[in-house]
């Protein structure tokens, strides 16, 4: 049995992230094993909530991953109680899409309550319309209660909860403003943990008794463990490797924060051990490092140190152009090319990088038009892109995927960078081919 929860809002900007990740710091100080889980492809709100939980971090998609695995994907990664951040407004999905892949979709599919997170600031008895409205919208979800943020005074304070008295809409917290506690954002959202976690980790148990001082814990456990039992299995990369294993370098530290702990799990299953590599300060690729990973992050944060890290660019240009196996996903991307922001990188892509005013954003399907490292022709996926860079030439003579009618990325038998995030527990075939190049190479 997992219980479990999801976290809303009316829309971004209520504190979802703030509250969620308090929520299981504050019931991890409890004693009780306490798992995040992040709805979309978001990388940034999960890092928080594996701060808070000590577990690794997990997505939800049912668009990257199909709605047949959110359950198995939720036992697989699931503590004595799972803590399910939601993404935008409770009802806002794919656009198009009548709220595919939105927060109340995932609740729905986990059957799972959700309390709805209400930023009283500017406002006081309208906020029971606001979440009488959210109560009603749809009958398939549950509204488990509210919990109140930003809130005045207790004056402030009792006016909302006469106002919601009739919906007969448990409060089950209610917070005040507060300064103390502020995660810093940028152009693509919240700054990840890795960039600034000592500062984080002197701010959990702040977030922690503030949530303690504010919600009826005990309530809110009670709610999590109101929820059905689930049918299903857990998620499993479905493989056993007996034999000789590989080392893949995968990128991390303050530039590389992006990575689905799924395809790291993927790839250990089919044989590879995946071993952190910081290309801000490490000058060498681990031993017997036989392929690359990089996933995403902010290297135009990071520029300067990262061009001046020349051994490692040398190190690295070297192995991708010796045949050994490179997976590279949007910030990756920028790192194999000539150069970026005019700041020399890799260069075995042969493509300049930029910084743009507009941002790219949604989730793609999409095809691979010829043969390369991770697909045959023809293949099709579901990812997301996310950024606001631009790389020039757009593809190169073999792109990585087509979407949309148009061709992005860059694609060999032994190389594949695109700016496309790809959950590879939607699409473990990724991991395979990777997996088996690795150990050709190796």
């Amino acid at each position: 049995m997992v219980a479990r929860l999801v976290i809303a809002a009316p829309g971004s900007g209520h504190g979802k992230t703030t509250i969620a990740a308090g929520l299981m710091a504050a019931l991890r100080a409890r004693g009780i094993d306490v798992s995040g889980h992040k709805v979309g492809p978001d990388f940034i709100d999960p890092s928080y909530h594996a701060l808070a939980t000590g577990r690794p971090p997990r997505n939800l998609d049912p668009f990257l991953q199909s709605e047949e695995l959110l359950v198995p994907l939720l036992l697989h990664g699931a503590g004595e109680l799972a803590v399910i951040e939601g993404v935008m407004g409770l009802f806002d999905g794919a656009l198009g899409t009548e709220g595919f892949a939105s927060t109340a979709h995932v609740a729905r599919l986990l059957d799972a309550p959700v309390v709805l997170v209400v930023d009283a600031s500017a406002a006081s008895r309208s906020v029971a319309a606001t979440v009488l409205g959210f109560a009603t919208y749809d009958p398939r979800v549950r509204l488990a209660g509210v919990i109140l943020n930003k809130l005045g005074s207790q004056r402030h304070e009792d006016e909302i909860r006469a106002a919601l008295a009739p919906t007969g809409i448990p409060v089950l917290g209610a917070l005040r403003r507060t300064d103390d506690i502020h995660a810093p954002s940028r152009h693509l959202g919240l700054v990840p943990v890795a960039e600034r976690a000592a500062e984080s980790q002197r701010l959990l148990p702040k977030l922690a008794a503030w949530i303690s001082e504010g919600v009826d814990l005990e309530a809110v456990v009670r709610v999590a463990r109101g929820a059905s039992r689930l049918s299903g299995q857990p998620w499993s990369p479905g493989v056993s490797w007996d034999g000789p294993r590989k080392v893949v370098a995968a990128a991390a530290g303050e530039a590389f924060t992006f990575r689905y702990t799924e395809t790291v799990e993927l790839l250990a299953a089919h044989g590879v051990d995946v071993v952190d590599l910081d290309p801000l300060r490490d000058k060498a690729l681990p031993e017997g490092c036989a392929g690359l990973y990089f996933g995403g992050g902010f290297p135009e944060v990071h520029v300067e140190e990262l061009s001046a890290n020349v051994p490692l660019r040398e190190e690295i240009a070297a192995a991708v152009h010796s045949g050994m196996p490179v997976v590279a996903e949007c910030a990756g991307l920028l790192y194999l090319c000539r150069e970026l922001d005019g700041q020399p990188m890799v260069g075995v892509l042969d493509a300049v990088a930029r910084m743009t005013k507009r941002g790219a954003l949604g989730y793609r399907r999409a095809v691979t038009p010829q043969p390369h490292l991770l697909g045959e022709a023809g293949d099709r996926v579901t990812g997301h892109e996310f950024h606001r860079t631009e790389v020039l030439p757009r593809h190169g003579k073999t792109p990585a995927w087509e979407w949309d009618g148009k061709a992005e990325g860059f694609a060999t038998p032994t190389l594949h960078a695109s700016y496309l995030h790809v959950h590879w527990a939607g699409h473990p075939s990724l991991a395979r081919r990777f997996a088996d190049a690795v150990h050709r190479h190796g």
